[in-house]
């Protein structure tokens, strides 16, 4: 089925199902722990453990490497290393090799896999290898490599690395006032609850992998490239994912060495990823160092919007595209923006929810936090005078719904705005210092081919199947809903079934694209089985309506299930795409509002209330995507305030590689979180008309919370995250 052309009325817009708070298809499995996630599987044979060293540099070539006392320890059934593992390739979407060796590009780089009978008998064989390195220097500091790192190549993603509009720089010059600021974003980890985990088993030239993925379809791609065998030979299971955050796009190092491994032990292998080998084995979101210039009219009008940003990756590696929403955001004559990618000897920087405009909007929305206070404007006033409803860049283009006034006038009146003190530094609620701050959120509503197969059998029931997968976000429950709508049938008959690659294919869960594409391409099968029922039946497909398990047209009501008296109706289809994404600029928008305070004597920092007020297309299940906002805002509470993974940039490696030390929000840190969706639809996206939110929530969080920051001390920090000692010791002296 091909979509393009604008959604008119179809049974999608009856919500009876969609758009209703229903409740988690999966809730009771996850709540009485009997989902299965990767590393529990049980229907896979007696597998054993396998267990992944780390290089000991993060630089240099491995001399040489003494087995025999771990090949002699109790249980070890075969080692791998890159003597023996034979020719390993690249996957598409990452550059990171998964086994190390001789040539050494990164600390933690897995060089060798031990194989036993138990996890602790592998673990132990693997301390006694002895690996002899020669240490190279490598680089492993961005901000030493400025003035040396070129623009970037553009990618698949993240659009184009260097684009002007108009004179800016001129235009920067005759702004009367103006804002030149550099800001640090640095170094952060997806730290996800489930860590990477794979239990792969051959028969004969096929593997089944039962993994922790996010796009399953990508990592069949990937395997294949990296394990040089036909795609086709490969089946990747994931029915659930405890948290990805965008670390488990693709293939990391413990599905494609399980793989190895089990080809090599002659029997199924489990591996799982130990915490302090995810921060430096597998992806990250790279540190940016960030360049804003902003010129305005003395009343406030942007006349200037400059973005430069800087990151670094492995040789071949992808930059962070931080100017993403700066080149979207506001309106303005005179723009430009660059990416530079500097070459890095650390773990692979790559996707994490919302790359590019997480980070980005860190600085942008603080420089436009300075530009108001200089400009004596209300921060909310100033970016609703910049509004636009046409693509700055291209003002031929307009949006398909841009409603990001709306979200900033009723967060504001919602949160309490007109209660924030324009002074900062004045307001005082005991030893704490209160501070508001807003920030705006965009993050673009791409949509991706997907399709999905149904069953109908002559109970009326309907199985739906699809290679999508659930990372937490309510994959399965919308499917469900979209089904029910569609066809009619009560959410009790319908089974769902996903993340296994032998199904329909999708793009997955990443880029905020999953829950368009998928439901989409769940509508065109169910488009598909309409026709087909209304076929089998004799009735005329144009006037026929599906509701209560009923199938009704021309007075006539029959139910749906004998249809399928014959035998059970199998239909496949998939939503395709024209060329709307082109013709429309199609976002999401939010306003973030947050309060802060801040202890005067200790400078310690509590966010005390956050509203957030977002636009993002239908809500296909408000509890669901209400869930994904509250995890965003969490998420950018860490970003603003203590998520850091810091450079050893000595020996080239991150330090704090556990959740001792890499600290994430828990609950003593996290107020109670309002947050509200705008009543709208996108006929420009889908026949649902509906968006993904699941990282709209976290875009513009940080910044906001950086805003009420300072407006609470009058200490402004630009390199997150804001800890106390960068603002201690400015503190205003207590009244």
């Amino acid at each position: 089925m091909k979509f393009d052309t604008p959604a008119g009325t179809n049974p999608i817009d009856r919500l009876k199902v969609i758009g209703q708070p229903v409740e988690r298809y999966e809730a009771k499995l996850k709540v009485t722990g009997t989902a299965t996630y990767a590393y529990e599987q049980q229907d896979t044979g007696r597998a054993a453990y396998g267990y992944i060293l780390g290089a000991a540099i993060a630089k240099g070539r491995i001399r040489s490497i003494d087995l025999r006392e771990a090949k002699a320890a109790p249980g070890v059934r075969a080692i791998v290393t890159h003597e023996n593992a034979g020719k390993l390739g690249v996957g598409q979407f990452y550059v990171q090799r998964v086994l190390g060796g001789p040539q050494i590009d990164h600390y933690h780089q897995a060089v060798a896999v031990v194989v036993a009978d138990t996890f602790e008998q592998a673990r132990a064989a693997t301390a006694l290898i002895r690996i002899d390195y020669d240490r190279t220097q490598g680089q492993f500091d961005l901000a030493a490599q400025l003035s040396t790192s070129p623009i970037a190549k553009q990618g698949p993603f993240g659009g184009p690395t260097s684009t002007d509009v108009g004179d800016f720089e001129q235009a920067m010059a005759d702004a009367p006032v103006t804002v030149d600021q550099t800001f640090t974003v640095p170094d952060q980890a997806h730290a996800m609850m489930e860590p990477h985990a794979t239990i792969a088993s051959w028969q004969g030239d096929q593997l089944t992998c039962w993994t922790a993925i996010q796009q399953v379809s990508w990592g069949t791609r990937d395997l294949a490239l990296i394990l040089g065998i036909p795609r086709g030979n490969i089946r990747l299971i994931s029915p659930f994912v405890g948290g990805g955050f965008g670390g488990k796009g693709t293939v990391q190092s413990d599905l494609a060495l399980a793989a190895v491994a089990a080809r090599a032990a002659g029997c199924p292998v489990k591996v799982a990823l130990t915490r302090e080998l995810m921060f430096n084995n597998t992806i990250h979101r790279p540190k940016t160092i960030q360049r804003i210039r902003l010129g305005a009219t003395r009343d406030g009008r942007l006349t200037a919007i400059g973005h430069e940003s800087w990151s670094g990756n492995l040789r071949g590696g992808r930059g962070e595209a931080s100017t993403i929403s700066t080149r979207a955001l506001y309106a303005g004559p005179n723009r430009m923006t660059r990416l530079h990618i500097a070459t890095l000897d650390l773990a692979e920087g790559n996707a994490m929810r919302a790359p590019g405009e997480a980070p980005g909007l860190m600085a942008l929305e603080v420089a436009m936090d300075e530009l108001a206070e200089k400009l004596g404007i209300d921060p909310v006033d100033l970016r609703i005078l910049n509004d636009t409803q046409v693509d700055p860049e291209l003002p031929t283009r307009p949006f398909s719904q841009r409603r990001f006034v709306e979200c900033l006038r009723t967060g504001a009146e919602k949160f309490g705005w007109n209660q924030r003190k324009s002074r900062p530094g004045t307001q005082l609620d005991g030893r704490w210092l209160v501070g508001m701050g807003v920030a705006g959120g965009i993050r673009g509503a791409p949509i991706l081919k997907a399709g999905a197969r149904l069953r109908l059998s002559r109970n009326g029931s309907l199985i739906v199947e699809t290679d999508m997968t659930d990372i937490g976000t309510g994959s399965y429950t919308i499917v469900q809903q979209t089904a029910a709508e569609m066809m009619g049938v009560p959410l009790h008959k319908i089974t769902v079934r996903m993340g296994d690659s032998t199904f329909p294919e999708t793009a997955g869960s990443g880029g905020q694209f999953g829950a368009a594409s998928v439901t989409a391409g769940v509508y065109a099968a169910c488009i598909r089985l309409r026709e087909t029922v209304a076929q089998r039946l004799g009735l005329d497909p144009a006037e026929i309506e599906f509701s209560d398990g009923m199938v009704m047209a021309a007075g006539k009501s029959i139910p749906l299930g004998d249809a399928a008296l014959g035998g059970d109706i199998v239909v496949e289809d998939a939503m395709e795409y024209g060329d709307l994404s082109q013709r429309f600029m199609q976002q999401t928008f939010a306003a973030h509002f947050a309060e802060v305070g801040v202890d005067i004597y200790t400078g310690e920092i509590r966010v005390r209330r956050m509203q957030s007020v977002c636009a993002a297309g239908r809500i296909l299940n408000p509890r669901t995507a209400h869930s994904q906002l509250i995890g965003g805002m969490t998420m950018g509470i860490g970003a603003a305030l203590m998520e850091e993974m810091a450079v050893d940039t000595r020996f080239g490696f991150f330090v704090n590689h556990d959740l001792a030390g890499y600290e994430v929000p828990v609950h003593g840190d996290v107020p109670h979180l309002e947050a509200a969706f705008l009543d709208e639809v996108d006929p420009t996206i889908s026949p649902l008309k509906a968006k993904g939110v699941g990282e709209l929530g976290l875009t513009g969080v940080a910044p906001a919370i950086a805003n009420a920051v300072y407006n609470a001390t009058g200490v402004r920090v630009r390199h997150y995250p804001i800890t106390l000692d960068k603002h201690l010791a400015a503190l205003p002296a207590l009244i």
